[in-house]
């Protein structure tokens, strides 16, 4: 999320973006333990548009405006409660730590108590060369590290959380040299559109993925958008009586233009539905969802069998495959 207002609290440094000439003294692992594509997913870029406008360094919409990190989040809230570790990106010296904000969902009603601390529960690192990381939104009581530790690279700073100024469990990275704040994605800022820089500060850079799936599942009705958020909205196995069957898939990324095709296959291997659904605005995340009332007495027992896809300019960009057992 953005870090327009959270940089002024003890974590706090310069948080506007330049484009400084830069040696490589710097080289970044990465900042979360688990598996990018898989199990984690980059949300966000730093935002190298200069208008109110928001562009990626790929010159893409991953980014929002002032946005000043990169975004390592989870799918769901049921994958940030079973605890994913936030490790130091580089060897340095701790130089502030905050912990003991609630894991919320930003709100109206909570805003005046996130104010000045939209960072969240975070961790700053100091390194040699006058570099800064700073890794924000950890999971309330997930701090392992106290300051003015040295901490090596790997080392567990926490847990991925829900603090501060945020919508999704995610920890936001910030890199800085001398207070400025860093793309580690393209750290000289020169952007040419078409042709991203092969020099980045990663010891390994990260896929950029273009947005994609998050979750899929079926249920005995279109969820609660806050059920699908929280990953308690899929069902295994349903009831013969069940009001409806319905999958849904939820997504990041989304880019007007767009599409998600949901399909559902019956256990006699007959097609039971087959929609599409146009994305008619850029979303950061969305879902959606189709099904089919039930209108017989009963829905015929056995295994459905559901397919999700993504699709972007007739390729799809991203598919992931349900079951669900209709028990008589």
């Amino acid at each position: 999320m953005s870090l327009k207002q959270t940089l002024a609290a003890a974590l706090t440094g310069a948080a506007a973006f330049v484009c400084p000439a830069l040696a490589q003294d710097l080289w970044l692992a990465s900042p979360v333990d688990c598996a990018l594509g898989r199990d984690c997913f980059i949300q966000q870029y730093v935002d190298h548009d200069d208008s109110r406008r928001a562009s990626d360094y790929r010159c893409a919409s991953l980014s929002y405006d002032g946005h000043t990190g990169t975004d390592f989040a989870l799918p769901t809230l049921r994958d940030m409660r079973a605890g994913v570790n936030v490790l130091a990106s580089a060897a340095g010296t701790v130089r502030g730590v905050r912990d003991g904000m609630p894991d919320q969902l930003y709100s109206n009603a909570n805003a005046e108590q996130v104010t000045g601390r939209e960072c969240g529960n975070g961790v700053a690192i100091t390194h040699p060369g006058g570099w800064e990381t700073q890794y924000c939104h950890l999971r309330s009581g997930s701090i392992a590290v106290r300051s003015g530790d040295r901490v090596a690279a790997g080392k567990v700073l926490g847990q991925i959380g829900l603090s501060g100024r945020t919508q999704f469990p995610h920890v936001h990275l910030t890199v800085r040299k001398n207070g400025a704040v860093v793309d580690p994605f393209d750290p000289d800022g020169r952007i040419t559109c078409g042709a991203p820089s092969a020099e980045t500060l990663w010891i390994s850079a990260p896929a950029y993925q273009a947005g994609g799936l998050l979750d899929v599942g079926f249920a005995d009705r279109i969820p609660d958008y806050s059920a699908v958020k929280a990953g308690r909205a899929s069902a295994s196995d349903l009831p013969a009586t069940a009001p409806a069957l319905v999958v849904f898939g939820y997504a990041f990324g989304g880019r007007r233009g767009d599409q998600m095709r949901l399909t559902i296959v019956g256990p006699d291997g007959a097609p039971f539905t087959d929609h599409t659904e146009d994305i008619t605005r850029n979303q950061a995340q969305f879902f959606r969802a189709t099904g089919r009332e039930r209108r017989a007495q009963a829905w015929p027992a056995g295994i459905y069998r559901a397919r999700v896809q993504m699709i972007r300019n007739g390729v799809v960009l991203s598919e992931q495959s349900t079951r669900v057992r209709v028990r008589p």
